[in-house]
C-alpha cells in the first residue's frame, strides 16, 4: 500500500469518526439533557452514549485501552463538540487520559478533569498533597489530573475523587469550574517528562479546536438567521451592512478552524516525537482563534439583536462557551507572550524559518 493510499484511509477513518460524532451529540444533546447539566445535575445517559462509541477514549493508544486511533483524528473531535457547544468535560477526559498514558499511568473509567492550575506537593514516602483551581466538572471526574513538585522533578498525579475536597465553582457560560483540595493521599503517579508547559499547551490545543467548532457553529447560525428576519419589508441579510458583517464572521471561523487543525497536527506531530515545534503552533492557534471568538461573538450578537440574549435562544450557548473556552488555558496576551519569546531566541538567522514554521 502506497503512502497517498494509506493517508486517503487515514482521512476516511477520520470523517467517519467524525460523522459518528455529529450524528448522535445531534440525537442525544437534547433541550432536555442541556437542562439537566444547567441545573447542576450529570447526565449520565449522555455521558454512557459517548462512552459507548468510545469518543472519550479515542486518542488512547490500544495498550490503554483505546483504539488507536491517529491524534489529529481524536482531536479533532473536539471540533465537533465545540460545533454543538457540548457542556460535557470530553476535552478534559481525553485530554487527561493522553497524559497519563504517556506517563505509563492507568487511564481511570469515566469522566476525568484536568487541572489548569494547581499547588501540589509529593513528599518522600509519595503522597500528594494541595490544591488545585479551574477545574472544568471536577466535581464529576471519577480523577482529576495534576501536575505534582516532586524530589526528583514533576510529578503527574491522577488523584481520585474520593479523595478530593469540592469547593463548587462554575466559568462564564455556567459549566463547573470547581477548586479541589488534598491532604496525604496516595494516588498513581509518574514523572511527567512534558512537564507544565507541555500540559498547558496540550490544553490549550483542546480549546482552540472547540472554539473552532463552536464559531462555526455560531457563523452558519447567524447566516440562518439573517435569511430568515425580515425588517423593512426584506430579510436583514439584505443589507449590505449585515452582509459585511456576516462575511467577516465567515473569515474569522474559517481562519480559527485553519490555526486550530495546525495545532492538532502538531500535538500528533509532538506525541509521536517530542519537540520545539508544538509551543509556536498551539500559541498562533490560541491566539487566532481567541481573538475569532471575541470578533465572532460580537458580530452574532448584534445580527440576532436581543434574542440572542435570551434563555429560549440557543445563540448564547455557544457565545457563552466561546467565552469560557478563550480563558481556558490561557488568553491571547500570555500566548501571543509565549510566541514571541520562541521568535525572539530564534535569532536573527532563524527568525524567518521560525514565522514560516509556525
Amino acid at each position: 500500500m502506497t503512502d497517498s493510499q494509506t493517508d486517503i484511509q487515514a482521512d476516511d477513518a477520520g470523517a467517519m469518526l467524525r460523522e459518528t460524532a455529529d450524528r448522535l451529540l445531534a440525537d442525544r444533546l437534547t433541550p432536555q439533557a442541556r437542562a439537566k447539566t444547567a441545573a447542576g445535575e450529570w447526565p449520565e445517559d449522555l455521558w454512557a452514549a459517548l462512552d459507548e462509541v468510545g469518543l472519550p477514549a479515542a486518542i488512547l493508544p490500544e495498550a490503554a485501552g483505546g483504539f488507536g486511533v491517529p491524534v489529529a483524528d481524536a482531536l479533532s473531535l473536539l471540533t465537533v463538540a465545540g460545533s454543538h457547544a457540548l457542556p460535557l468535560p470530553l476535552a478534559d477526559t481525553m485530554l487527561a487520559g493522553f497524559v497519563l498514558a504517556r506517563a505509563g499511568i492507568e487511564v481511570p473509567a469515566g469522566p476525568l478533569a484536568v487541572a489548569q492550575g494547581s499547588d501540589v506537593r509529593v513528599d518522600a514516602a509519595g503522597l500528594v498533597s494541595g490544591h488545585a483551581w479551574g477545574v472544568s466538572f471536577g466535581r464529576h471526574a471519577r480523577a482529576v489530573v495534576v501536575l505534582a513538585e516532586g524530589p526528583g522533578g514533576p510529578v503527574l498525579v491522577a488523584v481520585p475523587r474520593h479523595a478530593l475536597t469540592v469547593e463548587p465553582g462554575a466559568d462564564i457560560a455556567g459549566d463547573p469550574s470547581d477548586a479541589v483540595r488534598f491532604e496525604g493521599v496516595a494516588a498513581p503517579s509518574a514523572p511527567a517528562s512534558f512537564g507544565a508547559a507541555g500540559l498547558r499547551a496540550v490544553g490549550a490545543a483542546t480549546r482552540a479546536l472547540m472554539m473552532a467548532g463552536a464559531l462555526g457553529a455560531v457563523s452558519a447560525m447567524t447566516a440562518g438567521y439573517a435569511r430568515e428576519r425580515r425588517q423593512f419589508g426584506r430579510a436583514i441579510g439584505q443589507f449590505q451592512a449585515v452582509q459585511q458583517n456576516l462575511a467577516v464572521l465567515a473569515g474569522q471561523a474559517a481562519s480559527a478552524a485553519a490555526a486550530a487543525g495546525l495545532a492538532a497536527e502538531a500535538v500528533a506531530a509532538w506525541a509521536a516525537a517530542p519537540g520545539p515545534g508544538l509551543l509556536p503552533a498551539v500559541a498562533a492557534a490560541k491566539v487566532r482563534t481567541g481573538e475569532a471568538a471575541g470578533q465572532g461573538t460580537a458580530i452574532a450578537h448584534q445580527i440576532h439583536g436581543a434574542i440572542g440574549f435570551t434563555a429560549e435562544h440557543r445563540l448564547h450557548l455557544y457565545t457563552g462557551r466561546l467565552r469560557a473556552w478563550r480563558d481556558a488555558f490561557g488568553r491571547e496576551a500570555e500566548w501571543a507572550q509565549a510566541l514571541g519569546r520562541h521568535l525572539v531566541a530564534a535569532g536573527p538567522d532563524g527568525l524567518w524559518p521560525a514565522i514560516t514554521a509556525v
